[in-house]
Order: C-alpha cells, then structure tokens, then sequence
C-alpha cells in the first residue's frame, strides 16, 4: 500500500461527506486536498485492489476488465491484454468538441471524480487516487471539451481528458496556459501513472462533469435569489413602489419559507417598520408586487436541489461497482446522471424566471410611462442636454436580448434521450448539456442583474437628487449598496460606453462582490 496523507488545513477525501461549499473552495484554489488515512477507508482501497487481482488471476469475468466496452461486453479479452484495453479507452474518447471548460471548471471536475474514487467502490489503485491529489495541489488541470457527453455511460468523453492527463498524454492547463501534460510532468518531476485493468473505467464512466458544474451552478444560483431580492427593493424605492406588499402579516397567510425569506429582505431593504412607504399605485405592477413569490420559486427549491447534488457528489456513481470486502462485482448503471440532469434543467428555469422579472423591473424604470416621473430611460442629463441623451436605452435592449437567450435555454435537455451506441445506451440523461445550459442560463441572468443594478441605483439616486426620497431613510444596507456601486460605477449622465462597465459589474456579481444578505 503506498503512503497516504491528511493534513488539519486541507479537504479530506474518503473521510467525510464533501459538500458543495466543499467542491467550490477547491475550485477556486482556497484549499488543498488530501486523502484520509482512516482505517476503514484505507481498507476499502485496499481490499478493491486485491479482490480485482485475484479475480484475474482466477480467470474472472468483468465487464470492462476482460470484455470490452458497452455494446462490445460481448467481446472477449485474453487476459495478456487486459492491462492494454484501458488505454484504448482513454485514447479512443478523445473526440470531444467545442468550448473548454475553464481553470475553475476544470478543478471542480478533478475534486467531484476523486469524491467517487474515494468511496471506495471503484477498484483504483493509491497511485491513481493520489495523483488526482497531486494535480489538483499543484494545480495542473486537463483540458476538458465541453461538448461530447449523452451523460450515462457517465461523462466518458470529457473524463477521457482526465484519464488522459493522470497518464502524462493531452494537455493541461498550468501557471495559466495550455501546455502539453507530459511536458508539465517533466518539468516538476512528475511520473505518470500506468492505469491498471478497472481504471480507464473507473475515471470515465461516472457523474463528474455534470455535478461538478451542478455545484459551481448552485452557488451562483443561491447568490442569485439574494442579488435579486435587493434589486428589487432599489427598484421599488427608485419607482416610488408600495412597501405594504411585502407586509409580514401579508406573507404568513402563504408560507412557503423562500418565499417568506425574500419579502423578509425586501421589507428590511425598504426600512418599511420605519419609513412605511406608499405609492400613488393601490398596487404595484407584479414585477415589484410579486417578487418574492418568483424568486422565491428557486429559493425554496434550493435545499432539494443542495440534496440531490450532495448525495451525487458523494456517491460511487461508475461501473460495475466493485465491493472488495465482499467480494462482489455489481453491474449497474450508476453512471445515469438523471438526478442532476432534473436539478439542473429546473435549476435553469429558475433562474431565467429571475433574468424574466428584472427584464420587465428594468421596463418600469426606463418608461415614463411607468416610473412615476423619472425621466425617459433613466438619464440624467440636464437643461439642453437632454435630447442629446439616451441613458440605458440600448442598455435596455441588451437585457431583452440576455433574457431571451437564457428564456429559450430552459427546454429540458433530459427530455431529450437519444439512443446511441448501437442501442446500447439506449436511455440517457442529457445531464452535462442540462448542467451547460444552466451555467450559460446563468451567465446570461448575471448580465441582466448588472445592468439592473446599475439602472435601479442611478434611478435611486435621481430621487434623491429631486428630494422625493431622504438619503436617511434609507435602510442600512441599501446605504451600503448605494455606496458600493458608486465605488465602481459614475451616475451616467453624458453618454458613454457601458461595456466595460458591465463586464466589471458581472465579474463582481459572479465573484460574489456585492454584499447582501
């Protein structure tokens, strides 16, 4: 058994159930990783290894040890070339297309395959799990196509990226480029691993890829529902809204407890127990009356969401699996990423829900019609310069056309199984192109609340300007926001280019920068 490591600063492997916060701090490089030396987990490694030899050595047979792969289990192979057939398999899915996955991807799908290795389930080897350990501590990451994955048998073809760097061949991202692996491995002294009969297997035929992006996609969602709870209170105050629609009393006759949550926020946001705030509206229009019941939707469907990835993070999820205490090899089908696919495409839905409701906020604020006398698409241009100006007008444009792109990418990509491999994998789950929808739904949703948040402040800070609202009656944490994007962004007032700015406000947005709740 070859040496193995834990350490008190680090994410243990094979001791503890990993969670998503788990998975995101490896990815974004703020803790190393190592592996328990508990006994039992140490054990189940070691007992997977052996019970895999003996049964070579009995002349066992073992779907992808001594057959071949899918619709070929039928084929046999001679034992004097099981140990060549992995990396057939590793070699013959490097066909992936398409864009790829970026660094923090990449990492995420390096932490969320050695989680289902580290079960103990697998049959792999230390070497092959303590590589994986090694790649992400030095931070040597594959470069994964996204496109190429059905989702069951597993990611094979993006997973054939990892096998492929665990081995030395493909390349890798390290110190910020794209490099050749085997050139890396040479330059830190790193020797690649040989694969033994069930690894290629092992590393490919599983969940990664879609719940690695399932966890980054949940913590951007979650940020999300709180993002978009205090827009809506800077888009109430700037519209001169009603605060009474967000009343507690209100909100404890329908109890859903997301719900609940966001008209909490935004009735604190509103200061409404202090400064209670009417408008010339009975009612608002529903982008600001119902609020909490659209963001809400994903709010209180996040702890299922967190449960079902969680569960999938920490699962064995290859095939066969392989039981060393036992003694069992079990053919399955944990592979099928239909769970994550169903957490995604609903998580994607969601979310364009909240790209949908700050579209039409931004609609308020930049008509006249609506604004309750704010001026024409928000600028503050003054005197004679006013024709001139045209403040968020195609702002307002590129929201429509963001929220059209992340609308139509919410057909459920798990309604649309495709036989293939000659019939073999003849269900599928679509899970990796629902997990891509969901971070492009989004991407696209970021977009929107930049240019939200942009707009409902400048629309705030005309009202202040006028007089119709006192900067002191404004809660403490809109106070704080208020301050905050002032800090990044100048009240538009001539015209000017808002690209630049946009990009920082949804790299801020997607580095969690604004402060909520």
């Amino acid at each position: 058994m070859t040496q193995k490591s834990s350490s008190q600063n680090s994410i243990v492997f094979g001791k503890q159930q990993l969670t998503i916060e788990n998975i995101t701090s490896i990815a974004k490089q703020r803790t190393p990783v190592a592996l328990s030396n508990d006994n039992e987990f140490c054990s189940a490694i070691d007992a997977g290894v052996n019970f895999l030899d003996k049964l070579l050595e009995d002349d066992g047979v073992i779907y992808g040890v001594t057959t071949g792969y899918g619709d070929s289990v039928t084929v046999n192979v001679p034992l004097d070339k099981v140990n060549s057939l992995p990396l057939h398999l590793t070699r013959f899915h490097g066909c992936g297309l398409g864009a790829f996955f970026n660094e923090t991807e990449g990492r995420a799908i390096l932490a969320a395959r050695l989680a289902s290795l580290s079960q103990g389930y697998s049959g792999v080897s230390w070497d092959l799990l303590k590589q994986m350990v090694t790649l992400i501590n030095q931070n040597i990451v594959p470069v994964i196509p996204q496109e190429g994955s059905v989702g069951a048998s597993g990611d094979l073809t993006p997973l054939s990226y990892v096998a492929a760097a665990l081995i030395g061949e493909r390349e890798v991202y390290y110190q910020g480029k794209k490099v050749n692996t085997e050139q890396v491995f040479q330059q830190l002294d790193i020797q690649p691993i040989k694969l033994r009969p069930k690894e290629g297997l092992a590393i490919m035929n599983g969940t990664a890829v879609m719940t690695a992006l399932a966890c980054l996609a949940y913590e951007r969602a979650e940020y999300l529902t709180r993002l978009c709870s205090r827009i809506t209170a800077l888009c109430s105050l700037a519209l001169k809204g009603n605060g009474a629609h967000f009343d507690e009393i209100l909100f404890k006759v329908k109890p859903h407890p997301g719900q609940n949550q966001i008209a909490a926020w935004i009735r604190d946001d509103l200061n409404q127990h202090k400064h209670p705030r009417n408008s010339s509206r009975l009612q608002d229009r529903y982008s600001i009356r119902c609020a909490p019941h659209i963001i809400g939707v994903l709010r209180d469907a996040l702890p299922w969401m967190k449960q079902t990835i969680e569960i999938e993070l920490n699962s064995a999820n290859d095939n066969p699996i392989i039981d060393g205490h036992g003694e069992h090899v079990l053919h399955g089908g944990h592979f099928y990423g239909g769970h994550i696919a169903f957490a995604m495409d609903s998580m994607k839905n969601c979310v364009a829900n909240l790209a949908d409701l700050m579209d039409r906020q931004m609609a308020l604020l930049m008509d006249n019609k609506f604004n309750n006398g704010l001026p024409n698409n928000l600028s503050a241009a003054q005197d004679d310069r006013k024709m001139l100006n045209h403040g968020f007008k195609a702002v307002q444009i590129g929201v429509s056309a963001w929220t059209a792109e992340a609308l139509k990418l919410t057909m459920p990509a798990s309604a649309f199984s495709r036989s293939t491999e000659c019939h073999n994998q003849d269900k599928v789950s679509m899970g990796t192109i629902a997990a891509r929808d969901c971070l492009r739904v989004l991407e696209l949703t970021e977009q929107v609340a930049a240019a939200t948040l942009m707009a409902a402040t400048q629309g705030l800070e005309l009202r202040l300007h006028s007089g119709e609202i006192d900067d002191n009656s404004l809660s403490e944490a809109v106070a704080a926001t208020r301050e905050q994007i002032f800090n990044e962004f100048q009240l538009l007032t001539e015209d000017r280019p808002l690209d630049n700015e946009l990009r920082h406000f949804v790299d801020l947005i997607q580095n969690q920068h604004w402060t909520t709740y």
